[in-house]
């Protein structure tokens, strides 16, 4: 990132505190200011761009350093599942039908038809959250869902407990189950950023799922839906971000909808820009999206260039196994490299390591299991799958 040379990045936690187990927010709090604290040079800036809690410790520690940060209720606002769904509703009607489930007491709210979708308000990486087609797998869905809720949803708890949060909100609290009717049709995303109060949307990406399944195969950028359609997409994130109050952060909104009736329907807003998606704007636009994420948190308006990458088209895929097992054999370093080498714009990042039990990775939705990352730049989407099906076809992966 142009600039970026010039400024020291300090790490404050590791993935492992912040997403293994059960978390404490004043816990984490108190170790980043120690180490922030114990700094001579000052702080001018806090970054983060994975899911909660970061997103929300990024605007408590900016806010005691008197830092640029998006307001931590404007966050929680896009956090808290039932809550973004009734801002949503303020502003447009391109949204679900949503309602809440009581877990002691569990059915279906009235009017509401399968199949639909039932997860936590608080949850990440699609973790509890299940689609169900009928009684039975409700019921099941339920008692997962009840069992596993707290995980985040207390730790959450303790960052609403910071907030003068509205009644409505108040009595749900963290630990209370959504469910929306099942949205169907092609899947696309926005990134954009608030600077000042201004909205700004600088790309429409695709994301593509599985045949017949809900989990990601791809993410490519930039979109390739008829343009009125990614207006749209761009005219309902500028009002939902406008309505929820974001500001000095970047955003992705997810979508499902129509090509050719131009329908769209939103599926949730994150309060931070897609890392999954930064090196496809630097094949493409030739810089990564997080040079906007650290132009906001300095107080500087980003400088994104367009279609200054070496690639036309660009793709984040997920090479997935759909049951589980035990990594006895993944590729080598050696075999990595060789692929690399052999396939120009391609980048192999195994997730698994050998003698892991799929299961126990994490951040995988509820259905499938990620291998490899595979990073693909080309010219068109022929080539893009072309490239991608070349190394995974090269991929040697062995399980018990």
């Amino acid at each position: 990132m142009p600039g970026h040379e010039r400024q020291t990045f300090v790490p404050l936690l590791t993935d492992s505190e912040m997403q293994e187990g059960e978390v404490s927010i004043p816990d984490l709090l108190d170790r980043a200011v120690r180490e922030l604290d114990g700094r001579a040079a000052p702080v001018d800036a806090v970054i983060g761009f994975w899911d909660f809690p970061i997103s929300t410790l990024v605007p408590l520690l900016a806010d005691r350093y008197g830092l640029h940060a998006a307001p931590l209720e404007a966050v929680v606002k896009c956090e808290h599942k039932y809550w973004s769904r009734l801002e949503q509703q303020q502003v447009t009607d391109a949204h679900p039908r949503f309602g809440l489930v009581d877990l002691d007491v569990p059915r279906l709210p009235d009017g509401m038809r399968y199949p639909v979708w039932l997860k936590p308000v608080k949850s990440y990486s699609s973790e509890l959250a299940f689609h169900v087609e009928d009684d039975q797998g409700f019921d099941d869905a339920v008692a997962e869902i009840r069992e596993g809720i707290g995980r985040l949803g207390r730790p959450f708890e303790q960052v609403l407990d910071r907030l003068d949060l509205p009644p409505g909100i108040a009595e749900v609290g963290g630990q209370a189950c959504l469910v929306e009717e099942a949205l169907s049709g092609a899947r696309a995303a926005t990134e954009g950023y608030v600077h000042d109060g201004e909205v700004v949307v600088y790309g429409v990406l695709d994301s593509i799922t599985y045949p017949g399944r809900s989990s990601f195969l791809r993410h490519q950028y930039p979109s390739q839906l008829p343009d009125l359609v990614q207006k749209r997409l761009v005219e309902v994130s500028e009002r939902v971000i406008g309505r929820v109050g974001l500001n000095w952060t970047t955003f992705s909104v997810e979508f499902f909808c129509d090509p050719d009736s131009g329908d769209v329907a939103l599926l949730e807003i994150n309060p931070r820009h897609s890392q999954s998606h930064a090196e496809l704007f630097a094949a493409v636009d030739g810089i990564a999206n997080h040079h906007a994420m650290v132009q906001l948190a300095l107080g500087r308006a980003p400088d994104l260039p367009t279609g200054e990458g070496p690639y036309e088209i660009a793709a984040k895929w997920y090479h997935r196994r759909f049951e589980d097992g035990v990594l006895r054999r993944g590729p080598s370093p050696g075999e990595i490299e060789r692929i690399e080498r052999e396939i120009p714009g391609v980048r192999l990042t195994p997730v698994p390591r050998e003698g892991q039990r799929l299961s126990e990775l994490l951040g995988q939705d509820s259905y499938s299991f990620e291998l490899t990352d595979v990073i693909v730049g080309a010219r068109d989407e022929a080539e893009l799958q072309a490239k991608y099906e070349r190394a995974v076809g090269a991929l040697t992966y062995e399980f018990d």
